[in-house]
């Protein structure tokens, strides 16, 4: 058999062998004067087969593959082969009814497989009916002076940080834009009216209503398939040399050439991680500032010098029963120190700071999208309405024939046609997605579980070890192993969800792109963000919480004792966790994933070319350029480039109290990351869609709700997993001089070391007789009448926490609502440029229906005086201006 493909391909076009225009302006038909608008391709398989109208059901679009052809001269034609022809055949007839013109290759007969191409050309007349149907904004005149003065200066500032750009006219300059009439626009050259991206978008559509009605009968399939078009611009070098390159990452990206070249909806997406990117400088500044303040405090910070006072001689009891024997606080030194680093004061500016940065991102996001939909004359469209996915339609087919079985079995009438699918019909895709959601919830749960029991067991096998080397370097052993098995397991899990979450949006059914693009980015997102960070939730909110006191420890499995936190708390180990797995992620996944994967894929490919090039050795000709570009990696959407950004979003803010420095190799990556995306958008992928898009969509949401749970969760971290709330009750209520001294003691609950457990108790202490030992909680002393219950220090420490999370949260909101208040969405040069657009764009139409009048009258004076009895005007009476002119700016 043979099949149709649709055909995405990459823009790297500069030029064709065919035609005397193609140089550097596009490709063309072998006439040399018709544009090519699109490619579809035909390929021929080597071994014929006839599928099942199961096998033949598509259901991806991305790149869809039909059934569609004809077997090589030399091959006897199976009836599925016919069937496929013919239905090639229907297709090509269609488009051509539509008013498109093709040109096929010339060898298509002589080859017995492997792809063929057919060209697609969209003639004048065409390209105006569909501009009207779509009501595509043209330009109508130029005009400058938009823009303000300080915009000038600071891009005078910033000339060596902007991307050498032909003919750009850097905002100053500006088309007025309105949407396309024949009758108000006097087009002088009709090759170039409509530019490339917009020539494609047209034939798209036409593709995407194109029905094929054998198709219908046999497959059960409607050929409205998103076939994607070989156009080229002779800017490619230039968004190659000037944004596609790592040695290009201190400039700014040529935004506007990659919109023109790739669409809004992927120039939108650059736009916003530049705006991202950006941002992450004063965060970075600040956050290398915090962890400095730590660093130059470190030595005189009195409680890490009090817990590295060997006089002061602390002994804690056991970490674990038996084998390991009382210990001496002042040990856990170096521990104690790292956590100032992450856990002072300054953390707390910090985490405010963040919150704010926050809400200031969005709002800076706001108004640059606003700002690019004025540039990009976005302002104004309509959604246009969309078709429904083939996937749906298929289905909606087979429930319509199944009924129409039914009715001719018992003979019914009068009976209403389907027209959409109901719940009914999706009930059980429904089922399917929330039981396997939940079982991903479980298992991810169950993976963050495994890590824990991971941890207590090789801790207790660790401490019973006779070296005591292997005994001194337990819990960084065990915290880095740990950290990397969960590295590994998220990483794994990433991949499996990502892929689950496209089969679960597919059994919905969903009706149009839109909506199966909104479902999949919630389901993929809760997935992921919930495999990313439940490790990290566990070591802020849960490890050490439940793990009992001495005497009367919770254990698991009846053997190990529950984990506790390091001596000097568990955001060190916050810390440790998040950054190995931020950075884990960042190097492993967006980086040597993101760039290894394609080259070796690449490699593959080149590799099967090879095979068949030195068995067509005979045959060889110049490749064309859709040969070449035919051969690159299929563009399967913006879902995954957004999604592992706003992963590294929620690494920056949620946490970010525990590790200021998440910003900065945040910062780093995304450097990396604009060059590595463009230069896969350039090199390694076909040309996309250019799709329109007002704005981010869902995105948006989603970046703002993380925002406002950021708020919740750093208050959280401060408030219970750092030490800076029992500081400051200690400060203000204990310290008997106002200062810090005295706090460790005061942290320490004091333990009768007979009242362990039998059997729990050090076999042989090399501390000699121990009576009593100490431990980290707020609990009554022994020789209290209620020993061991919780003091009234506990009772206060978490009032004041609680107390905290409040404050914060509240304070946080409403310096939020602050921000957003005082920088309007809109920015104020905007309002009034739109408001002058709309002026001049109604003088430049009055002026053009003056120019038509005064041409009528000037024929009508001809007119009279080349036949004086003829029926003319009164000296003095105008013609009325028709009412059909007006219409398209009248609603402006």
């Amino acid at each position: 058999g043979s099949h149709f493909s649709v055909f995405e391909n990459l823009p790297k076009v500069m030029g064709s062998t065919s035609g005397p225009h193609a140089i550097g302006e596009g490709l063309y038909f072998s006439d040399g004067r018709r544009k090519v608008d699109y490619v579809l391709v035909f390929h021929q398989r080597r071994h014929t087969s006839i599928r099942s109208p199961a096998s033949a059901s598509v259901s991806q679009d991305r790149e869809v593959f039909m059934e569609l052809g004809g077997a090589g001269d030399g091959e006897p034609m199976e009836p599925g082969d016919h069937e496929m022809r013919l239905i090639r055949q229907e297709f090509e007839a269609n488009l051509i009814e539509a008013g498109l013109e093709i040109e096929r290759d010339r060898e298509v007969s002589l080859k017995s497989h492997g792809p063929s191409f057919t060209r697609v050309h969209a003639p004048w007349p065409v390209l105006c009916r569909e501009a009207e149907f779509l009501k595509i904004r043209v330009p109508t005149k130029t005009e400058t002076g938009f823009g303000s003065s300080m915009s000038t200066v600071w891009r005078t500032l910033t000339k060596p940080f902007q991307p050498k750009v032909p003919h750009q006219d850097h905002g100053r300059t500006k088309f007025l834009s309105h949407c396309f009439s024949r009758d108000k626009y006097n087009i002088t050259s009709k090759d170039t009216f409509f530019d490339n991206a917009t020539r494609g978008r047209i034939v798209y559509e036409i593709l995407r209503r194109t029905v094929c009605a054998r198709t219908c009968q046999t497959i059960g399939e409607d050929t409205k398939h998103l076939i994607r078009s070989l156009l080229c611009l002779c800017f490619i070098s230039v968004l190659h040399e000037e944004w596609a390159r790592y040695s290009a990452f201190y400039k700014y990206q040529p935004i506007d050439l990659v919109r023109k070249y790739f669409g809004e909806k992927i120039g939108l997406y650059f736009a916003w991680l530049g705006v991202y990117t950006q941002l992450l400088v004063p965060a970075s500044i600040v956050g290398i500032i915090v962890f400095g303040y730590g660093v130059a405090t470190m030595d005189t910070n009195i409680p890490s010098l009090e817990m590295c006072d060997q006089r002061l001689n602390f002994t804690m009891c056991p970490l674990c029963d038996q084998a390991c024997d009382f210990w001496h606080l002042s040990t856990a030194c170096g521990t104690a120190k790292a956590s100032h680093l992450f856990d002072n004061p300054a953390t707390v500016f910090f985490a405010i700071f963040m919150s704010l940065w926050a809400v200031l991102f969005l709002e800076q996001w706001k108004r640059r999208q606003i700002s690019l939909s004025f540039s990009w004359d976005l302002t104004g469209i309509e959604e246009d309405e969309e078709h429904p996915r083939p996937r749906y339609e298929t289905i909606l087919l087979q429930k319509r024939q199944k009924k129409q079985n039914n009715k001719k079995k018992k003979k019914k009438k009068n009976e209403s046609p389907i027209e959409k699918l109901t719940w009914k019909d999706r009930l059980p895709g429904y089922l399917i997605n929330v039981s396997s959601i939940l079982f991903m919830f479980a298992l991810t749960f169950s993976a963050v579980f495994g890590v824990i029991i991971y941890r207590i067991t090789v801790s207790a096998i660790m401490a019973m070890s006779p070296d005591p080397e292997i005994r001194h370097n337990v819990r960084v052993t065990v915290t880095a192993t740990a950290v990397i098995i969960n590295l590994v397991v998220i990483l794994i899990l990433d991949e499996i969800y990502g892929a689950v979450a496209v089969w679960l949006t597919e059994l919905e059914i969903p009706k149009t792109e839109t909506n199966f693009e909104e479902r999949l980015i919630l389901k993929a997102f809760l997935l992921k963000f919930m495999n990313a960070y439940a490790p990290i939730f566990y070591v802020a909110f849960f490890k050490g919480r439940f793990a009992g006191r001495p005497g009367n420890y919770v254990y698991v499995f009846n053997d190990f004792r529950m984990e506790e936190c390091a001596p000097g708390g568990c955001l060190i180990e916050l810390c440790i966790q998040l950054s190995i797995i931020m950075l884990g992620k960042q190097l492993i996944q967006n980086n040597i994933f993101e760039i290894g994967i394609p080259k070796l894929k690449k490699l593959v490919r080149t590799l099967k070319e090879k095979e068949t090039t030195t068995k067509v050795r005979e045959e060889e000709k110049p490749p064309q350029q859709w040969n070449l570009d035919y051969a690159l990696a299929p563009f399967e959407g913006l879902t995954p480039e957004y999604m592992e950004m706003i992963i590294q979003f929620g690494f920056v803010s949620l946490f970010v109290a525990s590790f200021p420095l998440a910003p900065l190799f945040a910062l780093l990556n995304n450097i990396i990351e604009i060059r590595l995306d463009a230069k896969k958008f350039v090199t390694e992928l076909r040309r996309p869609v250019a799709a329109r898009a007002k704005d981010i969509g869902i995105w948006y949401n989603v970046l703002s709700g993380m925002g406002k749970f950021s708020v919740i969760i750093n208050a959280f971290v401060i408030s219970f997993t750092s030490d800076f709330i029992p500081r400051l009750v200690y400060e203000y209520m204990y310290s008997p001089t106002g200062t810090m001294h005295g706090f460790i003691d005061h942290t320490l609950s004091y333990f009768n070391v007979s009242d362990l457990k039998p059997g729990t108790a050090p076999q042989n202490s090399e501390l000699g007789n121990i009576t009593l030992c100490r431990y980290k909680d707020y609990r009554e002393p022994p020789w209290s009448p209620d020993a061991y219950q919780f003091s009234k220090q506990y009772w206060c420490v978490l009032a004041a926490r609680l107390a905290f999370v409040i404050l914060f949260q509240n304070l946080v909101m409403f310096l939020s609502l602050v921000v957003a208040w005082v920088i309007p969405d809109v920015p104020k040069t905007i309002v009034e440029q739109l408001k002058r657009e709309k002026k001049l764009l109604v003088d430049v139409f009055l002026q053009e229906e003056k120019e038509k009048l005064q041409l009528i009258q000037s024929l009508f004076a001809k007119d009279a005086t080349l036949h004086p009895s003829g029926n003319t005007l009164p000296p003095g009476q105008d013609l009325p201006i028709p009412a059909g002119s007006m219409d398209c700016h009248s609603g402006d």
